[in-house]
């Protein structure tokens, strides 16, 4: 609502000529006045921990904050320590967190005191996607191999690498051993980048790391996709390894593994930031989207490249978590 204000006769009487109007300043629109911290819950290597040190780098390329931000992983408890962290920095908007699907699945796991209503959601950048991947070396050449290896297997043997215990990794991990009726031996490392280096090394059999956390290993002909769970395959079309591309891959689905799974990467506050301090973050965002290194990532990693901010955002949060919840149920991984 409009108020109007009329100043009295008697005060305009007052006003001498020698005095000027001056223009009353608009407050300045808020901005960092010191380095803002971006923390990683993840180990270093992996896609989010990437995602994190691209944004930083174009950040300071071109000269998008006038601060400067610090990539700090915090992976301790599957990640809880760096949601712990955000979230014990009420009121201090110099501190970010990227998150992945541990926002949901640490504190589901471990009944850590921390909920994604604890912090201030910033803005969606991208949805990850998971792909069936394999040594090179391996005779599999389909997903439809792998599994039938593993049904005529005996429970255990085949081993499973991922980024950390009960959460996104294992999670997919279970929905193969619905697919096969056998059991598999889930080893949990601190991020994808070690996951990767694992299967390269042959200490496990498979990995479902995100395009990004394999892209590598893949173009140097040490590892091989199998399928994505997706519901239908990746739009990139332009050749990685050698003539393949990311298109060429075949989803999980049509080769007879009936899931499908999609990775928040977005960002988050600490709690009590002001809607200028979120809009601030938002608009910062939007430019790194913009960017031909973003891009680039987008392409390197076949991200899905929604975007969203605002009640948008927090609703696809809130349906993420309830699918997260019905997941974790099914597989046994909720904390008692």
């Amino acid at each position: 609502m409009l108020t109007r204000y009329t100043a009295s006769c008697a005060f305009a009487a007052v006003l001498s000529a020698s005095f000027a109007f001056s223009t009353i300043p608009a407050t300045a629109a808020w901005e960092p006045t010191r380095p803002v911290e971006l923390i990683v819950p993840a180990g270093t290597g992996g896609g989010a921990d990437q995602m994190a040190r691209v944004v930083q780098g174009i950040v300071s390329k071109h000269n998008l904050m006038k601060q400067p931000m610090v990539v700090i992983n915090k992976s301790g408890g599957a990640g809880g320590e760096g949601f712990l962290d955000v979230k014990g920095a009420r009121n201090n908007p110099h501190k970010l967190i990227i998150t992945l699907s541990n926002l949901f699945t640490t504190p589901l796991a471990t009944g850590i005191p921390f909920s994604y209503k604890d912090i201030t959601p910033v803005t969606m950048m991208a949805l990850d996607e998971f792909i069936l991947w394999v040594n090179a070396d391996k005779p599999y050449k389909t997903a439809k191999d792998y599994l039938a290896a593993i049904k005529a297997g005996a429970d255990g043997q085949f081993k499973m690498g991922g980024t950390g215990s009960k959460q996104e990794d294992q999670i997919i991990t279970a929905a193969l051993e619905k697919a096969t009726g056998k059991k598999m031996t889930y080893i949990p490392y601190k991020g994808g980048g070690e996951v990767a280096v694992q299967l390269v090394g042959n200490h496990v059999d498979s990995t479902v790391n995100n395009p990004i956390e394999a892209v590598a290993q893949w173009r140097g002909g040490k590892v091989r996709p199998l399928c994505v769970f997706d519901s239908k395959p990746l739009a990139y079309k332009d050749k990685v390894a050698g003539d393949q591309t990311w298109a060429d891959i075949p989803t999980c689905k049509s080769q007879g593994i009936d899931v499908e799974y999609l990775m928040l990467r977005g960002f988050f506050m600490a709690p009590g930031a002001t809607p200028d301090q979120v809009a601030y973050y938002v608009d910062l965002m939007k430019k790194v989207r913009a960017t031909p290194e973003w891009a680039q990532l987008m392409k390197d990693g076949a991200f899905n490249q929604t975007a969203l901010s605002g009640p948008e955002y927090l609703k696809w949060v809130e349906a993420a978590e309830k699918t997260h919840q019905t997941l974790m149920k099914d597989a046994g991984f909720l904390a008692q």
